[in-house]
């Protein structure tokens, strides 16, 4: 491992590149770049997160740490670590403080791997748009998680309100056994439901989209049965022929009981979070069952139409709480301190911000291995460079 303390951007590629000749050069069989957003509690939880996942899909790891983006003075501190205890991937955490943290792609877009999709991950709760955040936009894949949120069935509602084609939410991932569960119910049978009942947490975003995909995929609104704990509990469905199908969690296991037929228990296991992230990295296409599911369950509609680029919207914290700043520094500013739409996503060049740093632009979207130490220093605001 390499620590790099108040440091600049071109340093850490160079550490990077350094790394990557000492272990042998690691990175030709890297699937992706994945691009961590979290809060410093969570770096650890992170990191064991992507070690799970990078075990199925061999990836570059770049975790952002912003803190204190209102701080006048910024700095960069990094860890560039290659192999070890990560396992077969390569990382750089970045610590970015001050006003450099509103720019964490001028850090980020010379470390991306070339040649490979990106994925994008807020392990904290994401912005309201994600096109707030320039992380998000250069994402063939965004991957957010509402249960980390404070009223995480509202901010289902938010995702659904800013979906794009390419963006999920782990509260989707974690049904999958429910819903293979309940799928496999239809096997023998032509049997449909007339009523379907879920028993889960009032505040479950998961149980939510469980419902929301039965309403797509069989046309009948679930009725939803609150109960106590953290995670859902259980799906009964009356069906058409008289019987009923009842699929519900015991121990660690899963009970199904169907009419006329002996009951099954089969295990049901609480995957970890590394698991549902290796999941939702082997696709990297839009998930059109997920957005039908979405849909449903929020009651918003049009997502067919919504294009799958995202434009950067320039998104100030400091001056959506002073917009006179805003007005005196002569930007033409919109409602919360946003200004005109400045970055395409899908592109690698990187959005060019009023009064930003010298953004280092690598040639495509990724560096390419013999170019890794070439890239441009990241400078913070006002031309100095990031410490």
């Amino acid at each position: 491992m390499i620590g790099l303390w108040d440091t600049t951007g071109s340093a850490v590629v160079k550490a990077l590149a350094a790394e990557r000749r000492t272990a042998g050069g690691v990175t030709s069989g890297l699937a992706l770049t994945l691009i961590v957003v979290t809060e410093e509690a969570e770096v650890r939880a992170a990191e064991a997160a992507a070690t799970v996942a990078a075990a199925a899909h061999p990836c570059r790891l770049l975790i952002v740490v912003r803190d204190e983006v209102t701080h006048p003075r910024s700095r960069l501190d990094a860890e560039v670590v290659v192999g070890g205890r990560l396992g077969p991937c390569e990382a750089v955490v970045t610590r970015m403080r001050g006003r450099l943290a509103l720019h964490a792609e001028s850090v980020v877009m010379p470390l991306l791997a070339p040649d490979v999709p990106v994925v994008t991950w807020w392990r904290c709760g994401p912005p309201d748009r994600i096109a707030y955040d320039p992380l998000g936009v250069v994402a063939e894949r965004r991957i957010t998680d509402t249960m980390q949120c404070d009223d995480p069935l509202e901010a289902l509602r938010v995702r659904a309100d800013d979906y794009a084609p390419g963006d999920t939410d782990l509260a989707w991932t974690r049904i999958t056994p429910w819903r293979t569960l309940v799928a496999s119910v239809f096997d023998a049978s032509h049997s449909l439901p007339t009523k379907i009942t879920i028993e889960a947490p009032p505040k479950d975003p998961s149980a939510l989209l469980m419902g929301g995909w039965l309403t797509a995929r069989l046309g009948v609104t679930p009725e939803m049965r609150p109960v106590s704990g953290n995670r859902m509990h259980g799906v009964a469905m009356q069906m058409t022929d008289g019987g009923t199908v009842t699929i519900r969690r015991d121990d660690g296991r899963v009970v199904v009981q169907r009419t006329g037929l002996p009951d099954r228990t089969l295990p049901l296991t609480d995957r970890s979070l590394g698991e549902d992230l290796a999941e939702e990295l082997r696709r990297l296409d839009a998930d059109q069952t997920y957005a039908a599911a979405l849909a449903k369950a929020t009651g918003r509609d049009g997502f067919q139409d919504r294009a799958p680029i995202r434009v950067h919207v320039w998104h100030d914290p400091a001056l959506a709480e002073r917009p006179d700043t805003a007005d005196d520094a002569g930007r033409d500013t919109g409602p919360s301190g946003e200004t005109a739409m400045v970055s395409v996503s899908g592109a690698a060049d990187v959005a060019k911000v009023p009064d930003t740093a010298d953004v280092a632009r690598p040639a495509g979207p990724g560096v390419a291995d013999g170019d890794i130490e070439a890239a441009g220093d990241t400078r913070a605001p006002g031309g100095e460079p990031a410490k």
